[in-house]
C-alpha cells in the first residue's frame, strides 16, 4: 500500500469511527465544574473564617488546587476517547498553558476574594473601591491593580483560551457519515442545562465573551462544511454544540435584564457589555445585607 493510500485509509477509519457519547466524562466535567468553580467562592462566604484566616489559603483555594488538577486530567481523557487522532504537540502546550494561567488565577483571585472581608466591592474598579482611596503609599495601588491584571486578564486568559481551543479541537472530531447516529442520549439531554449554565457563568464571570463567541461561530461553521460532505454531528458533538447554543441564550438574557444598570454600565463602559454574576452580587445582594 503507498503512502497515500496508507493516509486515505487512516482518515475513512477516523470518519467511519463514531465514539459513544461519554456518559462517564462529561458528567464528572459537569460535576467538577459546578463544585470546585462556580462553587469556589461561595464556599469562601459560607465555612467560617476562623477555620480558614485571612493570611492562609482559603476552602476556595484549596477547590481551586483540586479543579487545576481534575480539569486537565478529564480534558485529557477526553481527547484519549476522540475517533480521530489530534495534534498531540499542541494538545500538550494547550494543558501546560491551562495550568499555568489557572494557577496565576489561583493566586490574585484568592487575594481578591479575601478582600470582600475587608469591604471591597467587585461592581467598582481596583482605584474607586473606598479601602483603597485611604491606603499608603498610594503606590500600593498599583501592586493591587497589577494583582488584578493578573487575575482577570493574563489569568484569564492563559486558562481560558487553551481551554476552548482543546474543546474544539475534540469538537473538530465528533462527525459521522451515519446520520441515524447524530443523536443524543436521554442522559445527553439532561446534562445540557447544567453544562449550559456553567459556560453562562464562565463566560459571564470570566468577561471572556468575545473568545466564547468566536468559538461557537468557528464550531458552526464548521459544521456546515462538514454537512456539505454528508458528515454528522455525533452524539458528543451534539452535546457540546446545544452546550453552547444555550450559554449563548442566556448570557443574551442576562444583559437584556441588565441592560439599563447605570453601575454596572459604568464598570463595563466598552461595546461589550456582559456583566459579571459576582459584580452584580456585590452590588445588589450583599450590599442590602
Amino acid at each position: 500500500m503507498t503512502k497515500l493510500n496508507w493516509h486515505s485509509s487512516v482518515k475513512a477509519e477516523e470518519a467511519a469511527g463514531t465514539a459513544p457519547f461519554h456518559l462517564d466524562l462529561w458528567f464528572y466535567f459537569t460535576l467538577q465544574n459546578w463544585v470546585l468553580d462556580f462553587g469556589r467562592p461561595i464556599a469562601m462566604l459560607v465555612f467560617p473564617l476562623e477555620w480558614f484566616p485571612l493570611n492562609k489559603p482559603s476552602v476556595g483555594d484549596y477547590f481551586h488546587m483540586a479543579y487545576n488538577i481534575i480539569t486537565p486530567f478529564l480534558l485529557l481523557k477526553l481527547i484519549e476517547r476522540s475517533p480521530r487522532t489530534l495534534p498531540r504537540s499542541m494538545i500538550y502546550v494547550s494543558i501546560i498553558t491551562f495550568i499555568m494561567g489557572a494557577s496565576i488565577h489561583l493566586v490574585g483571585d484568592s487575594v481578591n476574594h479575601r478582600l470582600l472581608f475587608s469591604g471591597y466591592q467587585h461592581h467598582l474598579s481596583v482605584r474607586e473601591n473606598p479601602i483603597m482611596k485611604n491606603l499608603k503609599p498610594e503606590t500600593l495601588i498599583d501592586s493591587f491593580e497589577l494583582l488584578y491584571y493578573y487575575d482577570e486578564y493574563l489569568g484569564h486568559s492563559m486558562w481560558y483560551i487553551p481551554f476552548f481551543l482543546i474543546l474544539f479541537m475534540y469538537f473538530s472530531g465528533c462527525f459521522t457519515p451515519t446520520k441515524a447516529k447524530s443523536s443524543m442520549p436521554g442522559a445527553a439531554l439532561l446534562l445540557v442545562v447544567p453544562s449550559g449554565l456553567y459556560y453562562w457563568y464562565l463566560v459571564t464571570e470570566g468577561q471572556i465573551f468575545i473568545l466564547f463567541i468566536f468559538t461557537f461561530f468557528a464550531m458552526l461553521a464548521l459544521v456546515l462544511h462538514q454537512k456539505r460532505k454528508r458528515l454528522f454531528l455525533d452524539s458528543n458533538g451534539l452535546f457540546l454544540f446545544y452546550s453552547f447554543a444555550l450559554t449563548l441564550l442566556l448570557v443574551a438574557l442576562w444583559v437584556a435584564w441588565l441592560w439599563n444598570d447605570p453601575v454596572l454600565r459604568k464598570k463595563y463602559p466598552g461595546v461589550i457589555y456582559v456583566p459579571e454574576p459576582w459584580a452584580f452580587y456585590t452590588l445588589h445582594v450583599s450590599s442590602r445585607h
